[in-house]
This record gives structure tokens, sequence and C-alpha cells, in this order.
């Protein structure tokens, strides 16, 4: 039972900024990777940036040198600051962490419920 809470959305003229945030709470074990995801009207979703327990990061190409992925272990709590935003990264944006169970062959993924950003021209 994990709840992950995003924030930080809105509109937003292009080349601005906004920086989302992530809370997991509940009863878990250990947060592995977290990331996050947009979706687009149209297109499917798609994994914008992911950052692992140790600190490694992962972006999708169209975002590299725009956006940052962070976290804070200690508040559980997964940061994406978005930098030159573009039309085109308007979407639902989505949180997501993978939790460790007690077994270690098996890991549960969660899913917040989204947060809009919108970028006009």
């Amino acid at each position: 039972q994990v709840q992950l809470v995003e924030s930080g959305g809105g509109l937003v003229q292009a080349g601005g900024s906004l920086r989302l945030s992530c809370a997991a709470s509940g009863s878990m074990f250990r947060i592995n990777t977290m990331g996050w995801y947009r979706q687009a009207p149209g297109k499917q979703r798609e994994l914008v940036a992911s950052i692992t327990s140790g600190g490694n990061t992962n972006y999708a190409d169209s975002v590299k040198g725009r956006f940052t992925i962070s976290r804070d272990n200690a508040k559980n709590t997964v940061y994406l600051q978005m930098n030159s935003l573009k039309p085109e990264d308007t979407a639902g944006y989505y949180c997501y962490a993978d939790v460790a169970t007690d077994l270690p062959w098996k890991s549960r993924g969660y899913w917040g419920q989204g947060t809009q950003v919108t970028v006009t021209s």
C-alpha cells in the first residue's frame, strides 16, 4: 500500500520552468527506481527520466539538457526540474516508483494520479 502524490504542474509559457515533485507514502520496504513518465494526447506514454536508489539517472533524448531528475531518499520524494520548456512538453506527467518487497526477486510498481503540464507558445 503505497501512495504517490505529484505536485508542481501548471500552465507556463515556452522557455519557462517548472519543478515537479512526487512524494511516496504508506507501507513500503524500500523504493528502488523512481521515474517520471508523460503522455500527451494522441501519443503513447513515454519515459521522461528515471533515477535509481543509488542516483543513476536516465533521460529521454528529447529532454536531455533541459530536465533534471533528483531524489531525496530520506523523504521518499523524487523531483523533476524542467527548464526551457517547449510546447511539445505539454502532457500529463506521472510519477512511478518500483518498490521492493520482502522477497528479493519481487517488486511492485506504483503510479501517481498525474499532474498536467501545459506549455504555451
